[in-house]
């Protein structure tokens, strides 16, 4: 009988202590710490660089466009934010943006993996054969056999190796990817994970005329990069990051927010990416959605409060300030809980919207205008090039949170959380040029260089 009612104990007991073991297990492999990351830039930077001149050249090659519209283009690229150093496909350096090839595709992606995974590897002197997850995000261009297997097959890497394909999420990819990888990470233990972020630009060049489809060739630039990251105890101490948090938000169930960032064909036929006015509200909103979610895992108590109290008080003065612009009108200090913003370098007038609605100030958005002004618009790759400013110019200390946000097609916000684990110094990407930035003037060469263009130049270049 005694040996029943210790069996009734005992069984209860040990059930316990075994879901709790499984809980340990699991909270331990949720652990996402980031060892490292290589940004792009091409070995043949000089032959790649996007001037203005080359730029102007480019636009006027395509002979579909009317006055009005090369106006168009030249007005936006005298706003976007952008310098003279950052750098286009080969394809469309040449002049085959109307013919573009397969071989012309895969080379422009080689050029881009096998550059960043290759520092990669040299950083770490982790190789190949130990990385067990793989996820690759370019957004326009899913050949057969997948991109995932292109990485595989170069560098020779596992059978058992699993493979993941991201594509149609735009500038968004890269955190959703990351994304992946932690939730990957509860379920693969003491597990080595790679993500290759980029996009496709070659064979989705726009050669019609509708504005709202040539604004991309205008502002997307080549670029990507590739992250290592880990779940393994014994490479902790290595790691330069540990993810707090990811949240994303789709609003894809609202038309309005579905189409406003479109792959669509225009009425004559020619592809490319359609970018609608709404995208600006769009994006505010689902910025807002996002946030609210965020804040309450990284903000101190008394800022929560705080929040909450000012949020009650518009409500009962019947206020229409925007819940995405409460930061700049005093209602949420998102600093009390974040030191560093890596803002989508996208172009000049969403910097200053993101800036303005979140309340930040010149230092804090610095490295996104360096990083726009230097590599352009690199899509999901852009967030990288931006923290890269932070870590050369020895911004990033042990113990500082580091919030990103992303935007993409769906349409989506995405943000997560990084804590510094260690002081970082490496200069990386801007090395050869970081002792210049920030200039004392950001001089914007296609204001200087064009913005007296006037409709009796262009009928003279169209038609020239």
């Amino acid at each position: 009988m005694e040996f029943i009612f210790m069996l009734i104990f005992l069984i209860p007991l040990l059930y316990a202590i075994f879901h709790l073991c499984n809980l340990l297990l699991k909270w331990r492999n949720s652990f996402c710490y980031m060892l490292a990351y290589q940004c792009y830039k091409p070995s043949d930077a000089e032959a790649r660089k996007l001037d203005t001149e080359s730029c102007v050249k480019i636009i006027l090659r395509n002979k579909n466009l009317g006055l009005e519209e090369y106006r168009f283009l030249l007005k936006t690229m005298v706003k976007s934010g952008l310098g003279e150093e950052t750098y286009g496909p080969r394809s469309i350096i040449e002049g085959r943006e109307q013919n573009p090839s397969q071989v012309d595709s895969l080379s422009e992606m080689d050029d881009i993996f096998f550059d960043t995974l290759d520092g990669l590897f040299r950083k770490t002197k982790i190789p190949p054969s130990q990385i067990d997850i793989l996820v690759v995000n370019v957004s326009l261009f899913s050949p057969m056999p997948s991109l995932s297997s292109r990485i595989v097959n170069r560098y020779r890497m596992r059978g058992d190796i699993k493979t993941f394909n991201l594509s149609g999420m735009g500038c968004s990819g890269s955190l959703v990817a990351i994304d992946l990888v932690q939730r990957l990470f509860k379920t693969y233990s003491n597990s080595n994970a790679i993500v290759v972020s980029s996009e496709s630009l070659g064979p989705n060049w726009y050669c019609g005329k509708e504005k709202p489809m040539i604004l991309a060739n205008c502002l997307y630039r080549s670029g990507g990069c590739s992250m290592l990251l880990t779940n393994k105890p014994s490479l902790k101490n290595r790691a330069i990051l540990k993810l707090k948090s990811v949240i994303r938000t789709h609003r894809g169930s609202s038309d309005e927010a579905y189409e406003c960032s479109l792959q669509v064909e225009d009425e004559h036929g020619q592809r490319g990416f359609r970018l609608t006015k709404k995208i600006a509200k769009v994006a505010a909103k689902a910025l807002a959605m996002n946030l609210q979610m965020q804040v309450r895992r990284v903000l101190p108590l008394r800022e929560l409060i705080y929040y909450v109290a000012f949020s009650l008080f518009c409500q009962s003065k019947k206020s229409n300030i925007p819940s995405h612009e409460t930061a700049a009108r005093g209602g949420l200090n998102l600093k009390a809980g974040i030191d560093h913003f890596c803002v989508p370098p996208t172009e000049n007038a969403v910097i200053n919207g993101i800036g303005k609605g979140l309340g930040l100030n010149e230092y804090d958005l610095e490295p996104v205008r360096m990083a726009l002004h230097r590599f352009g618009n690199t899509s999901s790759g852009g967030l990288w090039y931006v923290l890269g400013y932070m870590e050369a110019k020895k911004r990033l200390k042990k113990g500082d949170k580091i919030l990103m946000i992303s935007f993409g097609a769906g349409y989506e916000c995405n943000n997560c959380v990084w804590e510094v684990v260690k002081d970082l110094d490496d200069k990386n990407v801007w090395k050869e040029c970081i002792e210049n930035y920030p200039p004392k003037d950001v001089i914007n060469p296609y204001v200087e260089k064009y913005g007296w263009i006037n409709d009796e130049y262009l009928s003279f270049v169209r038609f020239d």
